[in-house]
């Protein structure tokens, strides 16, 4: 299209284009609902994949690259196909090629499968085995109950528990030097 323009007292044509342009957004998110958090579809697949309780850096980029997903690519940019794969990524990580060292669950004691727990399964898992270590009144059990550093870290100057140190150090003090008496 062809227009007219005053500019610096001359007139100038110019040309426009009918370019067509993308609608712009209302200001709504997408929010995708993976692994019991909701996740903000503005951001990146990598960053949002870590928001999950259970899924760290290395195994959130293990699993894009397993799906060959882009990193930087944004949530919502994904198809509802991909958003399966990644919910099956999550539960079922070996039929995805996913390496048995990145799962945050060895070797579980009554089947001795390796898995991958996420959310609320992880949460529960971890408090049964702290209550089960408690009741066999292991030496790691008896730290936790009472609250004591339980993985071999210092407790004379460095808090005697989590909250940090209760109390003044225990230890020698020098005594304050005696003047020797005098003779009147």
């Amino acid at each position: 299209m062809l227009s007219l323009k005053l500019l610096k007292g001359k007139m100038v044509q110019t040309v426009q284009d009918k370019a067509i342009k993308a609608p712009k957004r209302t200001g709504e998110k997408r929010i995708i609902r993976i692994g019991d958090t909701d996740l903000d579809g503005d951001k990146s697949v990598i960053s949002q994949l870590i928001r999950i309780y259970g899924v760290s850096a290395s195994y959130a980029n293990a699993m894009v690259n397993a799906l060959n997903i882009e990193a930087n690519s944004k949530l919502q940019d994904l198809n509802e196909e991909m958003i399966t794969k990644l919910k099956e990524a999550l539960t079922n990580p070996q039929k995805y090629g996913i390496p048995l060292w990145l799962l945050n669950w060895q070797k579980e004691l009554e089947t001795g499968i390796s898995k991958h727990k996420v959310g609320n399964e992880l949460k529960s898992k971890n408090a049964l085995n702290l209550q089960q270590i408690k009741l066999l009144r292991t030496y790691r059990g008896v730290r936790h109950q009472f609250g004591y550093k339980v993985r071999g870290q210092k407790t004379r100057s460095r808090g005697a528990n989590e909250k940090g140190r209760v109390g003044k150090t225990i230890g020698v003090t020098k005594a304050k030097e005696m003047k020797p008496p005098t003779k009147e």
